[in-house]
């Protein structure tokens, strides 16, 4: 579920660089790193989401995605959103994860022994 967050933050992220170039009339160099920048960073860390570490990563995009709303103000919004949807999926993710866990410990306990133990 988190590199699904991701994936769609990554589009919302690239199509801030536009915004940032016409609207807000950023210069096209800084514009292209901070959109695509971002952009990029999310979809690499959605692949990288096997390793702990990528999670803590995810907040740090979070938090970029927020602060991008000194620039364009309705970014404030769309980066509450998308780090509400990221901290959703992430303690759900957890959830599913330990219960999945208890659930193949539970049943492998109620098999019988094999007969070659």
């Amino acid at each position: 579920m988190c590199a699904a967050v991701l994936s769609l933050e990554a589009i919302t992220l690239g199509l801030t660089t536009p915004v940032l170039i016409a609207v807000e009339s950023v210069d096209t160099g800084p514009a292209l790193a901070i959109g695509l920048g971002l952009a990029l960073a999310c979809l690499l860390l959605a692949g990288l989401l096997r390793a702990e570490w990528a999670y803590w990563l995810g907040w740090v995009v979070q938090a970029a995605a927020i602060a991008l709303g000194f620039v364009i103000p309705l970014m404030f919004v769309l980066g509450v959103v998308f780090a509400v949807l990221w901290g959703a999926a992430y303690l759900l993710g957890r959830k599913i994860e330990q219960e999945r866990a208890a659930a193949y410990e539970a049943f492998d306990a109620a098999q019988p022994p094999s007969p070659e133990s």
